[in-house]
């Protein structure tokens, strides 16, 4: 590996000015170049030379470290399922729908993993699995479980070694059931069964048991020994720091657990193999038996306060006690009031260790400084400005607030703590001068008034007096508002917050119940009317509930006398509003509706405006239906509206002809006229409707046929759902109103009766949820039909509900039962493979033929496996191979009335697929199926319809469609046209392949083409053709090609050709412009050269850098022009050559002398004296001396004894 470095003179002159003198090479005078050697400006690579697995050394450079291998995060795992041991061996046909398919598809779809079958000639399976490792190993585990026969077997461990087995959280075991494809039951720990069962497969279970027996045979060989010494001795075996057990564990590779201080146990636990452990014990019993024999203890009391510091955090004091003077200090529980610490060690370093213990304890000193608790948070400051400063002087200081309480703790070194407290007290000082703050009781319910909406009435008070107030929050439930700042700040807010108070405890809620539909009416169009009320009222706040709460209560609040006008006042507009809001629906018929409004509406607004004082008058749209007419207003103004409107239509119903007859028997036509319009109304529960009307209207309709009146039942979305209106002339709707009040009336007379009905028909009835049950209580007036509870073996039935009700219910329910009777059953063969087309989807199709023929419908079930005869189709027939028997999965069962069931077999075989062949050209067929099978796809959801086209490699011409005899032959119309449209796009592709080619010189082509393919781009577009243009590696470099229709090709070719008579005038002309005001010319981005060629009509270009004549600018146009562009760049470099020479004077007298240039230097006198040496450096390995091709011991010959070796610049022979 090389390393290649480029320096400028002016980069390393810049590199070394910062050097200091004094660690330059010597004896070099200022003025003089210094040259560096190859070393000092090359130096080499630091090397690593540590020893592998050093860690002392310097971290190792990026290529250093090693790099880890990148693992593949798809894995491929195949293994083999003999003949003997898979669990589905009756497949005949593998992979057709099998039983091991399905559950492969299964485990697929639980894992993620993908699955592949193959069956070998010997009748194995084969499983490749694929996907990430832990999908591949549970994909494993569950087809070996599921598809393999599996087995069982035992294996004995000591008991002991069970939880090894098992693992942490159990992930040994469930790491080895996914390994061996295995489940492995391991015995309960109150279980002294030593047998773990493992079942599986012989392969996974001898896997399994190889790899237990393994985990049993490991933990044999190691031991686990517990030694019990005194807690008191534990920190001299475990040394300071825990350093003497970590390098005893290193030593004998044992692991030695010793208690936290925290727990009270003597027992210290070794573990590890049995030799490690024997000589871990013998270590620790050494060390015990040393201490115990040569150390005494001494008690000492310091307060519990102290104890902290001489613990240290983490226990780092007691740590670095032990340390420096082997010394163990017994420090009591955290939770008991002694205060007797113990030091135990040898007799010498108690005394240090001592000294030692009162210094920590008097490290640290805590002060407490009284301060009111509101001036806590100006201690404190924004953000903790304050109390950050003094932390920042003072890290070692620990400052500590306590809410509600009038002191502050400052605890840490002695000095550092005093410096804080007087700066703490002279800030308490200085903001008590300056600071002072007040409680105000104010009742809290008034507190969200005082804070305003967003809290804009509180942030004035702050922002205008300077001031902080402070205000409890709801569940402190306290009335005190606190006040601090400025003295007189605090002052003027407390003022002014006492007379909100003030005011607030004169106000005044009152709520007023207002129906929510006059709310609108109150508040106007964009509220101008309320905006009204308020002006009026300027001191009460009026609040509407939310639309959406549907509340009718509307708050008013503000001063008490103020409160009560504003409530009288809208009182009255209420007032005013309901009885402006009567309303009144009459019934006129549709058809007298236009002539009621009159011309431009001038019938109704005389009504409206001028004869009944402004009522609103409402008329149906044209669609909803309705005859009603809604009027609105007073109610005298209503009624008086009413009368008039009624009048309107009686005097239209006079002058219009209503019923025209044709007297067939006289030959005349004969006319009558309504005489009078007259209106009456009755009132039925909404569930007589239905009866009342009967089904298909003819209740209704033989009440009108002898009455002739006219019975309007109201709309669903009406208000007055009871509401009957009869119309016509008096006495037919007296008589009419007579009929229906007597149907009414026996409607509202409950009977109770029974019938008989067998029992084999009850489930009819009562099936899918009552719906036959249902259906009779709609239709006849909600009569409640009981069916006996099943096992009763009753066959009476109850009906109670309106006399008439009841009996028209048991005459229908008598109609069912003859069809039930009368049913008969028609089998129809339709092949089971075209149920599904049959059944349509969601069984739509099927759906449809039960409603239109009331018959039922029962598919067979499904059997998939084959049989030996198929049928064949031919047209709309399906005729059946000689050996075809029909088998029972084929036939579909109609049960219904003879004649409905043959009806429904005839709907039901008309929607029978039935597949017809189209003769479609082979080419053509690629274009038929489209992109992606967008074409085809598109034609057989349009169609609905299956479209089969046949194999490229079949090179046939006949295409399938499959579907209904309709839809086929509109899809085969469907598709006959697209044919037609694809020829016509083949007759048009291949007029548009017409080509013309056209020699042009090759130095022509980037003219033609443009800037940025513009020229060329234009043509195309304007011709509609496609010009290429030669490669190129191509032979023929002249030759443009043109393709498109005859004429296009033609037009393109001339205007190619005229472009090129133009550029054969084109003349071009070098000029010499010095290449210092070359980028001026050119401009930034080339902005200015653009505009100048754009200017004279030309294409001027400057020299490649390194061009052997640097000033030479060719420029290209015609030769007007380009005398004109050459006088002008002419022109451009006289101007900026005064600029360049002014700047190069001027950079000549500001530019210092260079201490390390070579040669002359800007100072020697010539400044332009000879080119520049460029950088040199000494004792380069190039300026050595070229080695001797000729010497032997520089180029030795093979085999030859070589010379005595020689240092040489190009580094140690390598032969």
């Amino acid at each position: 590996m090389s390393s290649v470095a480029v320096l400028t003179p002016e980069s390393f002159a810049e590199h070394l000015s910062g050097i200091k003198d004094q660690e330059m090479t010597g004896g070099v005078p200022e003025d003089e170049a210094y040259i560096p050697t190859y070393l000092e400006a090359f130096p080499p690579l630091p090397e690593n030379k540590g020893a592998p697995g050093d860690k002392s050394g310097e971290p190792a450079g990026p290529w250093g470290s090693k790099i880890r291998p990148i693992k593949a995060s798809v894995i491929t795992q195949v293994f083999n399922v003999p003949l003997e041991e898979r669990r589905y061996k009756d497949n005949s046909q593998f992979g057709d729908g099998g039983e091991e398919a399905k559950v492969c598809l299964d485990i697929m779809q639980r894992t993620g993993a993908h699955i592949e079958l193959s069956l070998a000639k010997d009748q194995g399976l084969s499983i490749m699995v694929t996907g990430k490792l832990d999908s591949v190993m549970k994909a494993r585990k569950e087809i070996v479980s599921r598809l393999q026969t599996q087995a069982s077997a035992t294996v004995a461990i000591p008991k002991e070694h069970h939880r090894f087995v098992i693992g942490k959280n159990g992930e040994k075991l469930q790491e080895l059931e996914l390994k061996t494809a295995t489940k492995i039951a391991i015995p309960r720990p109150d279980d002294p069964s030593l047998n773990i069962r493992i079942t599986g497969t012989k392969e996974g279970i001898e896997k399994a048991r190889h790899e237990i027996l393994l985990i049993s045979a490991e933990q044999d060989k190691r031991a686990v020994e517990r030694l019990s010494l005194e807690k008191v001795f534990h920190p001299f075996i475990a040394g300071a720091y825990n350093r003497l057990v970590q390098e005893l564990c290193q030593e004998t590779g044992a692991r030695v657990s010793i208690p936290p201080p925290s727990l009270h146990k003597d027992e210290i636990v070794i573990t590890g193999e049995k030799e490690s452990v024997a000589l871990a014990i013998s270590r620790i019993r050494a060390i015990y038996d040393e201490k115990k024999r040569k150390t005494t203890t001494i008690s000492v009391e310091v307060k519990k306060s102290q104890h902290k510091y001489i613990v240290g955090p983490k226990g780092n004091s007691l740590h670095e006690i032990m340390e420096t003077t082997g010394v163990s200090v017994e420090m009591p529980p955290l939770d008991s009031c002694s205060e007797t610490i113990i030091l135990r060690g040898e007799p010498d370093k108690l005394g240090p260790a001592l000294t030692q213990v009162y210094a920590k304890a008097k490290s640290v000193m805590v002060v407490e400084v009284t301060a009111p608790a509101w001036l806590h948070r100006f201690i404190i400051g924004k953000k903790g400005q304050n109390i950050g400063r003094i932390t920042q002087q003072l890290p070692k200081v620990h400052i500590e607030f306590t809410d509600g309480e009038e002191r502050i703790s400052l605890e840490g070194p002695t000095e550092e703590v005093e410096q804080a407290q007087v700066q703490i007290q002279d800030m308490i000082r200085d903001l008590l001068v300056r600071m002072d703050y007040t409680d105000v009781n104010i009742d809290q319910r008034f507190h969200r008034h005082l804070i305003g909406k967003n809290g804009a009435n509180i942030n004035r008070i702050k922002e205008q007096y300077k001031v902080s107030v402070w205000i409890p929050q709801e569940p402190d439930r306290s009335g005190l508002v606190r006040i601090e700042g400025d003295p007189k700040g605090v002052q003027l807010a407390r003022r002014e917050l006492m007379e909100m108070a003030q005011r607030m405890e004169n106000e005044r809620t009152k709520d007023l119940i207002v129906e929510q539909k006059f709310h609108r009416a109150i508040i106007g169009q964009k509220g101008e009317k309320i905006k009204e009320v308020r002006d009026k009222f300027p001191e009460v706040m009026i609040n509407f509930p939310d639309p959406a709460q549907k509340s009718d209560i509307v708050q008013l609040r503000g001063p008490k006398n103020e409160v009560e006008k504003c409530a009288k006042f809208l009182a009255k507009l209420i007032a005013d509003l309901m009885e402006n809001s009567f309303s009144l629906s009459i019934p006129i018929f549709k058809q007298f509706h236009k002539n009621i409004i009159g011309k431009g509406g001038a019938n109704i607004k005389k009504v409206r405006d001028e004869d009944c004082g402004g009522v609103h008058i409402h008329f149906p749209s044209e669609g909803s239906g309705s005859d009603r007419v809604t009027v609105r207003g007073p109610a005298g103004e209503v009624e008086r509206a009413k009368r008039q409107l009624l009048q309107l239509a009686e005097e239209k119903v006079r002058e219009e002809e209503v019923e025209e007859k044709w007297q067939g028997e006289c030959g005349r036509i004969g006319f009558t006229f309504l005489v009078n319009n007259f209106t009456a109304e009755l009132q039925a529960k909404p569930e007589y409707h239905k009866f009342l009307i009967g089904k298909g209207g003819v209740n209704i309709r033989g009440v009108r046929d002898r009455t002739g009146a006219r019975i309007i039942f109201p709309s669903p979305d009406e208000p007055e759902q009871e509401l009957i209106t009869i119309i016509g002339r008096e006495e037919a709707v007296r008589l009419a109103q007579k009929e229906l009040e007597t149907l009414v009336k026996n409607l509202d007379d409950v009977v109770e009766d029974s019938m008989v009905v067998e029992t084999r028909h009850h489930r009819y009835f009562v099936c899918r949820r009552g719906q036959v049950l249902r259906e009779l209580a709609e239709e006849y007036g909600g009569v409640a039909v009981s069916f006996p509870r099943t096992g009763t073996h009753s066959d009476r039935i109850t009906l109670k509900g309106a006399k008439d009700c009841v009996e028209a219910a048991k005459r229908r329910i008598q109609e069912i039962i003859e069809d039930l009777e009368a049913q008969v059953s028609v089998e129809v063969a339709v092949p089971q493979r075209y149920h599904r087309a049959v059944m349509g989807p969601k069984g739509v199709r099927i759906q449809q033929i039960t409603r239109d023929y009331e018959v039922q419908v029962k598919f067979p079930e499904r059997d998939d496996n084959n049989t030996a005869g198929q049928p064949r189709q031919s047209g709309n027939e399906w005729k059946y191979c000689a050996e075809f028997v029909l088998r029972k999965c084929d036939v579909i069962t109609i049960s219904g009335r003879t004649e409905k069931c043959e009806l429904a077999k005839i709907a039901l075989l008309a929607l029978v697929p039935v597949t017809e062949d189209v003769e479609v050209s082979f080419e053509l067929h690629r274009y038929i199926i489209g992109q992606k099978g967008s074409g085809i796809r598109k034609m057989m959801e349009e169609y609905e319809v299956n479209i089969w086209v046949p194999q490229p490699e079949q090179q046939s011409d006949v295409i399938k469609v499959t579907g209904q005899v309709a839809n086929v032959e509109r899809a085969k119309s469907g598709l006959l046209e697209r044919v037609k449209e694809l020829q016509a796009e083949q007759e048009d592709r291949a007029l548009r392949s017409f080509k013309v080619s056209i020699s042009v010189d090759p130095k022509f082509h980037p003219k033609i083409i443009g800037r940025k393919g513009a020229v060329i781009s234009q043509i195309r577009k304007d011709h509609d053709v496609n010009v290429q243009f030669p490669d190129k590696g191509d032979e023929l470099q002249d030759v443009i090609v043109i393709s498109g229709y005859e004429r296009n090709t033609e037009e393109a070719r001339s205007a190619i050709e005229l472009l090129v008579s133009t550029l054969q005038e084109m003349v071009s002309h070098d000029v010499h412009l010095d290449p210092r005001t070359h980028a001026r010319i050119i401009g930034a981005r080339g902005k200015a050269v653009r505009k100048t060629m754009e200017e004279f009509k030309v294409d001027i270009r400057f020299p490649q850098p390194g061009s052997e004549d640097p000033g030479r600018v060719t420029v290209t146009g015609l030769p007007e022009s380009v005398d004109n562009a050459v006088d002008h760049l002419l022109n451009l470099e006289e101007e900026y050559m005064l600029s360049v020479t002014e700047t190069e004077t001027m950079a000549a007298y500001m530019k210092p002398p260079s201490r390390y240039g070579g040669g002359e230097g800007v100072g020697g006198g010539d400044i332009s004296g000879g080119a520049a040496k460029g950088f040199v450096v000494r004792d380069a390995p190039w300026n050595d001396k070229a080695p001797d091709m000729s010497n032997a011991e520089d180029f030795p010959t093979f085999g030859a004894g070589l010379a005595p070796k020689q240092t040489s610049a190009w580094g140690p022979k390598k032969f």
